[in-house]
């Protein structure tokens, strides 16, 4: 039975070794509804701005995401705010954190603080685990949610995490719904490294992901259990893929036609 999809984005991952002008180009020419944008603060000028804003918005296209906040040990890092700022003013919708904080009440402080700031400035900010960070489970990012205190934080589900962190599409039946303003989409293996091999975990999730319906992850449950109109980033960095596909247009045309035949089958 055909699955309804629901607005689908284009990863800033797919695209790594692309500037985020690039990205938004190669969106609109594969015909993505949106595209996410990744934020590089010693590259990102104003020009950069005002090209990927002005891309998106003749085209029409929603900017889902800007990345990545990555939270480590010490103080606030201004590019964090600056990360957001550039978000509000392309239009983004949300912004991706992750953390490598080992201190959970310092990772919650700056939560706050940027969760807050996100807020002023007309973004969601979504906070993402993954077994190789220091949100090592579904449940420790909610935990540093909750702990932060802000309403504009989110959730972000990414299912390759969830599958590795030990998790499942029905763990997410716990969590309020308004927690998640968007998700991650890609497919893998059922069964992946080992646990504690740290180095492979990131291999696979930097270079091993596969097409939507190549993999045995439980992506019929996800986007059931998910709220049916939860826009969804498809997250599908990929070694195989990026070399398939060396034109970054080519390769977002083809993830979106795998991605809609797997709505459509």
């Amino acid at each position: 039975m055909a699955r309804t999809a629901p607005l689908l984005s284009l990863a800033a991952g797919v695209l790594p070794e692309f500037s985020p002008e690039q990205t938004v180009a190669a969106a609109v020419e594969a015909g993505w509804p949106a595209t996410g944008i990744w934020y590089a603060p010693d590259t990102w000028t104003r020009a950069t701005t005002m090209a990927v804003r002005d891309r998106a918005a003749d085209a029409g296209i929603a900017i889902l995401d800007i990345e990545v906040i990555w939270l480590k040990p010490g103080p606030d890092d201004p590019a964090h705010f600056a990360a957001i700022d550039a978000g509000a003013a392309i239009g983004a919708r949300n912004v991706l954190i992750v953390s490598s904080d080992d201190d959970p009440a310092s990772t919650a402080a700056k939560l706050n603080r940027i969760g807050h700031h996100a807020a002023a400035a007309g973004l969601r900010a979504c906070l993402e685990f993954a077994a190789f960070t220091t949100v090592g489970s579904m449940e420790r990012a909610v935990d540093l949610i909750d702990a932060a205190d802000c309403d504009n934080l989110g959730l972000l589900i990414d299912p390759l995490h969830l599958a590795r962190t030990g998790g499942s599409p029905a763990d997410l039946a716990r969590v309020d719904p308004q927690r998640f303003p968007y998700a991650q989409f890609c497919d893998a293996p059922a069964h992946g490294p080992p646990p504690n091999d740290g180095p492979e975990i990131i291999r696979e999730a930097l270079d091993l992901r596969l097409m939507p319906g190549d993999g045995g992850l439980p992506l019929d449950e996800l986007v059931t259990v998910l709220p049916s109109d939860t826009p969804l980033s498809v997250e599908l960095r990929s070694a195989a893929l990026r070399d398939d596909y060396p034109d970054p247009a080519d390769r977002a045309r083809a993830l979106l036609a795998a991605t809609r035949r797997w709505f459509a089958a």
